[in-house]
């Protein structure tokens, strides 16, 4: 009983280990982690000990599911994406951070809020974006990271952006604003890039998605255009994926649409994504990319 009550004290007395990431990425929302993590929000996430943000980096991470936005975005995202467009994380901890989000982002990991796989998208979205900037992952990294995102893009089917008193899971935005970093990224080729684009067609429309109010189209249309800014694909490739991309199917013409809520909702997803295409195109300065807008205009006129 001694013993027990001696272990009991010095538990007690141990100070809290507010900073270490649980291995099941549970969020310890502890007051101790919160006022640190408010403190540094304060400050402009600036903290000085580079240990200590580490730590805290991967505490936050496991925050990224927490119902609370004002925990789980306004603290937890906005602190990672600071601190790694800053490059303020060191090696290790971008590879752990990198390596908790894909597992989290992957198919069957568990999500039951649906806020986590979402936020897991977003902020890698900054991890892909610091490897496009300063390259520090491996060709296979690389590669892993291209077909996860290919694969959450194409099989989500969580179609939540913002509810109120929940805030935002937007996982479709999420996922292509990753998509967008890995096209801009000068290192994929165009295997990769064509992964890139048959996932962002997937959810122009796909069958059963509700119509896009939630500023999804133009995110979608992002990876498409600096893709098409790499110049890999030509004109044909450029009219046959679009093509696919903008189809009716199910339905065998555009005049079906008005017959059903499904149909309007195809018409309507389909129409914002080609306008954001044509608005992306038509404001280039790049002459070879207000090139390709004849087929999205035939393809707007097309659904009226």
């Amino acid at each position: 009983m001694r013993h027990a009550l001696l272990l009991l004290v010095v538990a007690l007395s141990a100070p809290p280990l507010v900073h270490a990431a649980p291995p099941d990425g549970d969020c310890n929302a502890s007051p101790a982690l919160l006022a640190q993590a408010r403190a540094a929000k304060a400050a402009g996430f600036a903290v000085a000990e580079a240990g200590e943000r580490q730590r805290l980096a991967l505490a936050l991470a496991a925050c990224l599911g927490h119902p609370d936005p004002a925990l789980r975005d306004g603290l937890a995202y906005e602190a990672l994406a600071t601190w790694l467009r800053a490059e303020a994380l060191d090696p290790s901890t971008r590879e752990a951070l990198r390596d908790r989000l894909l597992a989290w982002m992957a198919p069957g990991a568990g999500d039951e809020d649906g806020f986590r796989a979402p936020f897991a998208a977003l902020v890698l979205s900054e991890v892909a974006r610091s490897d496009r900037v300063s390259p520090w992952m491996a060709p296979a990294e690389r590669e892993a990271l291209v077909a996860a995102a290919a694969d959450y893009v194409s099989t989500l089917r969580d179609y939540r952006g913002f509810v109120d008193g929940e805030g935002w899971r937007h996982g479709l935005a999420h996922g292509a604003d990753l998509l967008m970093q890995l096209a801009l990224n000068p290192a994929l080729d165009r295997g990769q890039l064509d992964r890139v684009l048959v996932a962002v067609a997937a959810q122009v429309s796909p069958a059963g998605a509700p119509a896009h109010v939630h500023g999804e189209a133009e995110r979608l249309a992002r990876p498409v255009l600096f893709a098409l800014r790499r110049g890999l694909h030509d004109e044909a490739a450029w009219s046959a994926w679009l093509a696919g991309a903008t189809s009716p199917a199910p339905m065998a013409a555009w005049s079906e649409a008005y017959a059903s809520e499904a149909g309007m909702a195809r018409r309507h997803n389909v129409r914002l994504f080609l306008l954001a295409l044509y608005a992306g195109l038509s404001e280039s300065g790049d002459e070879a990319l207000r090139a390709r807008l004849p087929p999205v205009v035939a393809a707007l006129r097309a659904t009226q």
